[in-house]
């Protein structure tokens, strides 16, 4: 039987990157927390079946399955529109769908002047799913294709096949949108 410690050791360091991932699969910081949450009950359950020392591709695959049962549900509600999802939040602040994953800086805010972070969260919102979870496990998280292809229960050439379609889609969402900024300033 595997030791609690052993499962703290090599899970735990990894929960912000399942956070983030989960976040952008639901749009929804609570929702992204349930799922973080469930995945990780899931993954100690499942710890003696699990072997080698490098977790992140198979804990990100039950946080991925759990974000993934978490929006099959929602779509199964969706007769209910919640106007805290549905609208921007009160007092100017942006809504779920744009707020940051974790409070601290990730690698995607070091990379990204502040100006500009706005304008990616929100092209980056818009792309279909399974592009934006390939986009996210390779651009933020910095997984390698077969480690999302692992995550992702697909081959290697799926993930980079919807990595540069994910990527194009993008580019073109922030063309769009900073065409629209520029505009909207003159």
């Amino acid at each position: 039987m595997a030791s609690p410690s052993r499962f703290e050791e090599l899970a735990l360091p990894h929960m912000e990157a399942a956070f983030n991932l989960a976040f952008w699969l639901l749009r929804s910081r609570s929702d992204a927390e349930d799922a973080v949450q469930e995945a990780y009950l899931r993954a100690f359950r499942a710890f003696d079946g699990f072997r080698g020392d490098e977790i992140r591709p198979w804990l990100f695959a039950i946080v991925r399955n759990a974000a993934y049962r978490s929006l099959n549900l929602r779509r199964r509600a969706a007769n209910v529109v919640s106007l805290d999802e549905a609208l921007p939040g009160a007092g100017g602040e942006p809504g779920p769908a744009f707020q940051i994953a974790a409070d601290e800086p990730s690698a995607e805010e070091a990379m990204i002047g502040a100006d500009e972070r706005d304008l990616v969260r929100r092209a980056l919102a818009e792309l279909p799913p399974a592009f934006r979870e390939v986009v996210v496990l390779r651009e933020i998280e910095g997984l390698g294709y077969r480690e999302i292809a692992e995550i992702t229960g697909t081959v290697v050439g799926t993930v980079m096949s919807r990595l540069a379609r994910g990527r194009e889609h993008l580019r073109k969402t922030l063309a769009r949108k900073a065409g629209k900024d520029q505009s909207n300033a003159m």
